[in-house]
């Protein structure tokens, strides 16, 4: 009888109850003055606060997030790695999904996390502004749902940064008017503090204090606005057990590469007993470009509490050994391929890899630097005097326009704001990682990518030696997609796929293009919008290196892009 009315009860409660509950976040823009390097600067920020704060929510629950813009620029916030399942309106990137929000006006960001669970992280996406509008973003599983690993006792985020002395904003507009490279930033931080071995910082370290004997989660965030990382904690191994908000097959290691836009989630377990030492956790880049960059170490401190009645808690901390880690050379390529390699997909009944099998649309992308043309009787400080950097993706250096592309689709208003015929493989082929072509001028457009709704792709990116080969860690908004392969020099369309992995790849939604090679993606075009990728390297992105993909609806309704909503910035 009871169990028949508990079914009864059961049946009485809408469907809707056991979804996620409302979590609802209020973001004011403001600025706010912040010292470090013993150098006070106003700067944008969330709430005052630098970094950001964090956003908790659990699989499942839908979130709202009201962003008011109390300051002079322009604002727009990207949910880096939510897959906005039919909310392209709330992804984020200004001019792409969105006009931005200007000053004195709102706008309430609103989606559903659904099928995630784990770390990404939310960051302004119009010009530079992510130096400082940045912070964590949590998702936590299902409530009844465990880790598939050990249940840590603390879970800790860990998200790395840059400090300029300057103004961010002016850095690129100087860039951009010159032609040149941007003056890099001035230290690293680790949640917003950049650590005793930078001048005048001793105070502003970032001390994680950990208790002998337990398994902490630290969630590592690459929020830096151009450089990989390498990171590692003195005498500590870490176990990764996730990237980009996915679980992973657990393995160990010393050090970590986390790419800007990547998340990583690591195990750290502590020693036994007390080990009468305190830990430097450092992160230093990793570099294979030919352009200038931070070459410093940001460093934060992994502290011991003292064993209680015991002599040592009398003992103050600073007598006790600093002992520091030996990260690899700031070009150990051979080590990021080795680290990338080992990241798999745990590809089991509970947390399948949904790998597609079948491709219906190849695409071969390449991905690199270029040049643009000085104005007229100008000398500018780009590769040449008479040309500026550029970046490109098929020879395209893409425009933002001057409204958004989502709208402009949305409401049948594309003409005159895109063209939706971007290039499927490079107009011109040329040896791609050997000697490059004399003409490396790019050419400008606001082209598109037209996929039907569902449609299974295979996408190739392939660095370029123009200008020097480099890494460039691609995002693809709106999706995770499948790292099948990767190489070194020119992709080989007809020995390569035979070596394609896909019963446990990795599944990102930001990966690397090796230096000097390639990497082959695949997703399902399942998700009903318009979705930027670009790299992110910002100054990259600055000069062009990115497009957009256009997903038609599908013809159920749930698969159609969602109206938009009333508060929709405008242009």
């Amino acid at each position: 009888m009871v169990i028949l009315f508990y079914f009864m009860i059961m049946l009485a409660i809408p469907e809707h109850a056991f979804a996620g509950i409302t979590r609802s976040y209020k973001f004011d823009i403001k600025l706010q003055n912040v010292t470090r390097l013993c150098h006070t600067k106003s700067i944008v920020t969330v709430n005052g606060q630098f970094p950001g704060p964090r956003i908790v929510a659990r699989e499942g629950d839908r979130v709202l997030i009201k962003v008011v813009n109390h300051v002079q620029n322009n604002i727009s916030i990207h949910w880096h790695g939510i897959r906005q399942l039919r909310t392209g309106w709330a992804d984020g990137p200004a001019y792409v999904t969105q006009c931005p929000i200007q000053t004195g006006q709102s706008y309430v960001y609103n989606f559903t996390i659904v099928g995630q669970r784990g770390t990404l992280f939310w960051h302004a996406h119009i010009s530079w502004l992510r130096s400082t509008i940045y912070g964590p973003i949590v998702i936590l599983p299902k409530l009844g749902i465990p880790y598939p690993f050990t249940k840590p006792h603390k879970e800790v985020p860990i998200i790395f940064g840059e400090w300029w002395n300057a103004d961010t904003e002016a850095v690129i507009s100087q860039a951009l008017q010159t032609g040149g490279g941007p003056n890099v930033s001035d230290a690293y931080t680790i949640n917003g503090l950049p650590g005793p071995l930078y001048n005048c910082s001793a105070k502003d370290t970032f001390k994680l204090k950990v208790k002998p004997g337990k398994t902490y989660l630290l969630r590592l965030i690459n929020a830096a606005l151009n450089d990989e990382l390498f990171f590692s904690v003195a005498n500590h191994t870490l176990k990764v057990v996730e990237a980009d908000a996915v679980y992973v097959k657990p393995f160990v290691t010393d050090t970590i590469l986390i790419a800007p836009g990547q998340t990583t989630n690591v195990l750290l377990k502590t020693k036994p007993n007390f080990p009468n030492a305190t830990f430097f956790m450092t992160a230093r880049p990793y570099v294979t470009g030919l352009g200038t960059f931070d070459n410093s170490t940001v460093a934060g401190i992994l502290e011991y509490e003292f064993p209680s009645k015991t002599p040592h808690s009398t003992l103050p901390i600073k007598n006790l050994q600093l002992l520091k880690p030996i990260l690899p050379a700031l070009n150990d390529t051979s080590f990021a391929t080795k680290f990338s390699n080992k990241l798999r997909s745990l590809a089991n009944a509970q947390f399948p890899a949904n790998v597609p099998q079948k491709v219906e649309k190849r695409f071969f992308f390449t991905v690199g630097l270029g040049t643009t043309p000085c104005q007229h009787n100008k000398t500018c400080q780009g590769p040449t005097n008479s040309t500026k950097f550029a970046a490109s993706i098929n020879n395209i250096s893409f425009a933002l326009p001057n409204t958004a592309l989502l709208q402009a689709h949305f409401f049948g208003q594309s003409n005159g704001v895109y063209a939706p015929n971007f290039p499927t493989r490079p107009l011109v082929p040329f040896n791609y990682t050997g000697t490059p072509p004399n003409n490396t001028m790019v050419s400008n457009g606001t082209k598109v990518v037209v996929l039907p709704f569902n449609t299974s792709v295979e996408l190739v990116m392939q660095d370029t030696s123009i200008l020097g080969a480099e890494s460039h860690p691609l995002h693809l908004h709106g999706f995770n997609f499948f790292v099948v392969g990767q190489g070194f020099g020119n992709f080989d369309p007809s020995k390569d796929p035979a070596k394609f992995n896909l019963v446990d790849p990795v599944e990102r939604n930001t990966i690397g293009v090796p230096s000097g090679g390639w990497v082959a993606i695949r997703f399902l075009a399942d998700n009903p919008g318009v979705w930027f990728m670009h790299c992110h390297l910002e100054i990259h992105t600055s000069w062009g290196l990115r497009m957009a993909w256009l997903v038609l609806d599908g013809k159920l309704p749930n698969q159609k892009l969602l109206p938009p909503p009333a508060d929709l910035p405008k242009c």
